[in-house]
């Protein structure tokens, strides 16, 4: 993949790699689907692919190891009680001691911590991906603090945008350990227009206005909802899809404003990419990301956009593609969302550019491949306890 420099190799390049992937996954998002699209494809190249997925007692049924296991993916549950710090450790040391992968690579903060210290202390080769940073209260921004302090431990460290890489070097990380590879797409099933709508239970003329993601700060969902409201008086239905703990205060919200019946709020919805179909317009009103999964799964689906140009957005789409605005501002946001639905020729063509730079730029042939050629390039390292 262009713009991606790795060591000499140090693995030989015909071995077949054991490869542990360790997260304590949500359960829907984008740090998921890359953790499951990079599982399945490295396990398609006849690698041992393996999820180690870190759960609280009573979600022994998460849907994301489920989902791993049916596109074949062997999966290892770590059911551990919140803040067992110790109790986790050795379960993932017991782990590694009956693995013995060639990398452990960790995905967010937790298995990052617990799940890099173990592979150190074990000597196991590791590798993170930094999905993006939320910021937030003092406790997310402690944790945010830490996990870059660790990464500088790392034997390499992926960055999925180039603003995320800056971060860390800036934070510490040695620049030679950071690698910037963006996410990348692997094509999911759409379902027809009138399916989707069917499933997202709409109905009417009225053109739907599309949002997912999670309802928390970060995502900038309650932008979203001020520029609904700042729409010039024309028909629309606004379609969110996601769930988190800031919801009551989002009703609350569009209550205030005077569009709470416009507003359809779907919560989490499983294999959510195969309804973007459903709408006219989908928007990405972000205050911070990475290399959205949620904006592929749009352009995969075809649909016109209109996003914030925060992280790594600007990379995946111009002018061309979506209508980009500022992070932050309502009324840009909403005139974006009033161009795409006014100008339907247009926009269509910009989301037929949009999948055609998908398809070019963002294909998870190379992406599986990019990540592969990591691992090899990493030597053993020397254990720091038992």
């Amino acid at each position: 993949m262009a713009g991606f420099l790795l060591r000499r190799s140090q693995m030989p390049p015909d071995r077949r790699l054991t490869i542990l992937h360790l997260a304590a996954p949500g359960r829907a998002g984008g740090l998921e689907s890359v953790v499951l699209d990079l599982t399945h494809g490295l396990g398609g190249l006849g690698h041992r692919t393996i999820l180690g997925a870190v759960l609280d007692p009573g979600s022994e049924d998460h849907p994301v190891p489920a989902r791993a296991e049916v596109l074949g993916v062997e999966v290892r549950r770590l059911v551990i009680p919140p803040r067992s710090y110790v109790l986790e450790y050795k379960r993932l040391r017991n782990l590694l001691a009956e693995l013995r992968p060639d990398v452990v690579h960790t995905h967010g903060y937790r298995a990052d911590l617990i799940g890099g210290f173990s592979a150190r202390r074990a000597g196991v080769p590791w590798v993170s991906t930094v999905h993006g940073f939320t910021g937030g209260n003092k406790k997310n921004r402690l944790y945010e603090w830490l996990q870059v302090r660790a990464y500088r431990r790392a034997q390499a460290v992926v960055a999925v945008s180039r603003p995320l890489r800056d971060r860390l070097v800036n934070g510490g990380v040695p620049p030679a350990q950071v690698r910037i590879l963006p996410n990348a797409w692997a094509p999911k099933a759409l379902l027809s227009r009138e399916e989707a709508r069917r499933r997202l239970r709409l109905t009417g003329p009225a053109p739907v206005i599309g949002w997912v993601g999670r309802l928390t700060r970060e995502k900038g969902a309650d932008v979203f909802l001020e520029a609904l409201a700042h729409i010039p008086d024309q028909p629309w239905t606004a379609s969110i899809i996601g769930d988190g703990r800031e919801r009551p205060a989002l009703e609350a919200q569009a209550e205030r404003l005077g569009i709470a019946e416009r507003i359809r709020w779907h919560g989490l919805m499983p294999d959510a990419a195969g309804l973007y179909p459903a709408f006219d317009a989908w928007v990405l009103s972000s205050r911070t990301e990475g290399t959205p999964i949620a904006l592929f799964e749009a352009m995969a689906a075809r649909v016109p956009v209109v996003v914030t140009t925060v992280g790594g957005v600007p990379d995946v789409v111009s002018p061309f593609e979506a209508l980009l605005v500022r992070s932050e501002d309502p009324a840009a946001l909403a005139a974006g969302i009033a161009t795409l639905l006014a100008g339907r020729d247009e926009a269509g063509a910009r989301a037929e550019a949009a999948f055609r730079r998908l398809s070019a730029q963002h294909a998870s042939e190379g992406w599986i491949a990019a990540h592969l050629e990591l691992y090899r390039s990493l030597g053993p390292t020397v254990s720091t306890g038992t």
